[in-house]
């Protein structure tokens, strides 16, 4: 089967698609690493958080990704770009509004109203950028994107942090500052940019296909671990070593200075070793994190092990790309509203039952992702037998007469 029309690389240009993802990706780092560097403090100091309010917390900030798949009937009214900029101004304003509200219930309105625009960006984004950029060279541009995102990341960090140990602005105008800023970048980006031809009309319903049953099951596992790690980790750093609000921004900002050097090239090894090898490492890796968070004593070793965590994610890439060679370019937009949907299936679930699970015994809860990391290992085994397959049928479809003349079509 031909690369669909319209995917030669896109790099250049001051209002190219990619320059629209560039601008879009330091938006949601901006806003939701600084919800996220504030998070744990502001709950625990400000709203008088336990370990069971923030499980219920996340719990609730998981359902709109839960809800994803809803996008695509929303795409039946607005184009995909224009979806895409609304969901940043959602989860700007909810960012920017959530010092004001320092209650339990306060804290979970405004987390719900951030989480709608977080959730619905970040599956159009993964639609629209698979769109755009070519299988070749997706893995660099993926990794080069979550290096600019580690950029804007740590610069947004480095803010927050002179805003409570020079400036003494409190919980209240940093949100804002930072919620502001996204509002107006994302006005900026709406004016710059003209809207971008699809190369493939977008199938306008639910998708779910037998033939991405392996990428679903590992999709589910990756949105389990990942909340123990958005949750509970941070909440560790927190509860059991006192880190107060600059040592988890320093601690984000170091997350944030590895990535930006190891981001690209973890794009570049996925090209060069496939999707199994990678996410194999990943899996491995993560293993021995979780056991590592279970039962470390020492603030500078779940320091460490925090970092290590966070590289780890930049393995995202792999998923990422697997799902854009396994799937067929019609089904893309759908079929990412419905990945996220099953995501974060585990992710309602997870926060709210582990966090009462946190008050009897800490280290359970990260056994448990240890065990999540075992299953995702098992299930990535299968990744190269079913590249295999899908590439034979495409061999087999682009040789059918159908195919072909299908290909000349402008």
């Amino acid at each position: 089967m031909t690369e669909p029309q319209g995917k030669e690389p896109i790099s250049g240009g001051n209002s190219s698609p990619y320059s629209f993802l560039v601008i879009a990706t330091v938006i949601m780092a901006v806003t939701f690493s600084g919800w996220s560097a504030l998070l744990n403090n502001f709950a625990i100091e400000a709203a008088n958080f336990n370990g069971a309010h923030i499980g219920m917390l996340q719990s609730l900030r998981e359902i709109p990704g839960f809800l994803a798949f809803t996008a695509i009937f929303v795409l039946l009214v607005l184009k995909e770009q224009t979806f895409a900029l609304v969901s940043l101004c959602v989860l700007s304003i909810g960012v920017a509004i959530t010092g004001f509200f320092p209650t339990i219930y306060g804290l979970y309105a405004t987390t719900v109203l951030m989480s709608i625009g977080f959730h619905y960006y970040e599956t159009l984004n993964q639609s629209l950028s698979l769109q755009w950029f070519s299988k070749d060279e997706a893995p660099e541009k993926l990794g080069k994107l979550l290096s600019i995102k580690s950029i804007a990341s740590l610069l947004t960090f480095a803010v927050i942090w002179l805003c409570f140990t020079w400036l003494d602005l409190g919980f209240t105008w940093t949100y804002l500052l930072v919620g502001g800023v996204g509002v107006l970048l994302t006005f900026y980006l709406a004016v710059s940019h003209p809207h971008f031809q699809q190369a493939t009309v977008q199938h306008k319903k639910l998708i779910l296909r037998k033939e991405y049953s392996l990428y679903y099951l590992l999709t589910f596992f990756s949105g389990a671990r990942r909340q123990i790690f958005m949750v509970f980790a941070g909440f560790l750093m927190v509860e059991k070593f006192g880190f107060d609000v600059a040592q988890i921004t320093t601690l984000y900002m170091i997350n944030h200075v590895v990535n930006i050097f190891v981001a690209p090239k973890i794009g570049t090894m996925i090209s060069k070793i496939g999707e199994q090898k990678a996410l194999s490492i990943e899996y491995v890796g993560l293993f021995f994190v979780f056991i590592g968070y279970a039962i470390v004593e020492s603030p500078q070793i779940a320091a460490g092990l925090y970092v290590i965590d966070h590289v780890f994610f930049a393995m995202a890439i792999a998923m990422k790309t697997y799902f854009q060679k396994i799937a067929r370019p019609e089904d893309i937009a759908a079929t990412a509203g419905v990945s996220f949907t099953i995501n974060h299936i585990a992710a309602v679930i997870i926060p709210a039952s582990f966090g009462i699970v946190w008050l009897y015994d800490q280290s359970l809860v990260f056994y448990f992702g240890a065990g999540l990391a075992v299953c995702s290992l098992l299930l990535s085994q299968g990744i190269g037998w079913h590249l295999a397959k899908v590439k034979a049928r495409q061999l087999a479809e682009a040789a059918t007469p159908h195919a072909m003349m299908s290909n000349l079509k402008p």
